[in-house]
């Protein structure tokens, strides 16, 4: 198992590398003069008045006209030694401002994480249940179309629901839960709620595909023939097998959710990481973006060997070499 734990973080930290070397080439080839737009900032929008000199200055300053691998190696450096530098645009230090927004985004993706678990594994479980049944054919339905619609349309669609129907709207911004409990959580309960539905469709349908697949097996009739009560043979034999691919499932949402909180802190105006990254790459603020993309990616391949750690614990057939 050590041997195994140690091959998944060398690839994981091989993952980073690659991760770092694509975005630093992607934000240097994409559209855009950063100088330019600081340049731009500086003088109210008069293109008119930015002069050469004042690019070249601007690009001298921020390191920019130096060399290519020496501007990686200083920003990877920084990375590892935990100097993560300053925004090109607010001068702000990158780990500093990351530290304060990370709550805002942590907390909508565990409440999100939390809701689908609660809702998609005891739904799927139901659905394979009573299959053929019209709780079945009613949750299938409730969950397809938390597949089939995107989380930015229903979050519009309340909003303006809200406005125009009802002439409220939900908590926009943010409160921290220990200044004020519930105004915290009448901000987060709707997107929490609109980011669960999505990843709850998913694990509730691999849920009931699953447990559908498991209670066919010759060893849960022979549970059942020995005369175990179908609660004991449920929990103890069908579940934690079943619990294999969804846990999986739950797995990648956590990454998922984590990423893609950038659509939800946007709407509902959190100040959250994903709209530090968004700010970041309309600014074309190298060192933020590249910093945010390297700890997502970072983050998934931590989530990946938890989920390959975790197949031990469900099934003792499990070995790694």
């Amino acid at each position: 198992m050590q041997r195994y734990i140690a091959r998944r973080l060398l690839l994981g930290a091989l993952t980073g590398l690659l991760v770092s070397l694509m975005i630093f080439a992607l934000l240097r080839v994409a559209p855009g003069d950063v100088a330019m737009m600081i340049a731009l900032d500086m003088t109210g929008g008069e293109e008119d008045l930015v002069t050469e000199e004042q690019l070249l200055r601007i690009r001298e300053d921020l390191g920019l006209n130096r060399p290519l691998p020496a501007q990686y190696f200083s920003w990877i450096g920084g990375i590892v030694t935990g100097n993560w530098g300053e925004s090109m645009f607010s001068s702000e230090g990158i780990w500093d401002n990351f530290k304060s927004k990370l709550p805002v985004t942590l907390e909508l993706a565990i409440a999100s994480v939390v809701l689908s678990t609660l809702l998609g594994i005891p739904s799927g479980i139901l659905m394979a249940l009573r299959q053929d049944t019209w709780i079945d054919y009613g949750l299938r339905i409730f969950s397809l179309a938390g597949l089939s619609i995107p989380n930015f349309w229903l979050a519009t669609m309340l909003l303006m629901i809200g406005v125009y129907i009802f002439n409220c709207s939900p908590a926009i911004g943010y409160v921290r839960p220990f200044d004020d409990p519930v105004a915290n959580l009448s901000q987060f309960f709707w997107p929490a709620v609109i980011v669960g539905y999505s990843a709850m469709a998913t694990k509730a349908r691999m849920m009931r595909s699953t447990m559908l697949e498991v209670i066919r097996q010759d060893y849960i009739r022979t549970a059942h023939a020995k005369g175990l009560a179908s609660s004991v043979v449920m929990y103890r034999h069908a579940l934690k097998n079943a619990l294999i691919p969804v846990v999986t499932v739950v797995g990648l949402s956590v990454a998922a959710i984590l990423g893609g909180s950038v659509i939800m802190e946007r709407i509902f105006v959190l100040d959250g990481i994903g709209n530090m990254l968004v700010e970041g790459m309309n600014q074309r603020d190298f060192p933020v973006v590249q910093s945010l993309v390297l700890v997502f990616s970072l983050w998934i391949v931590l989530v990946n060997l938890l989920i390959d750690l975790s197949y031990g614990l469900l099934d003792p057939r499990v070995r790694y070499s």
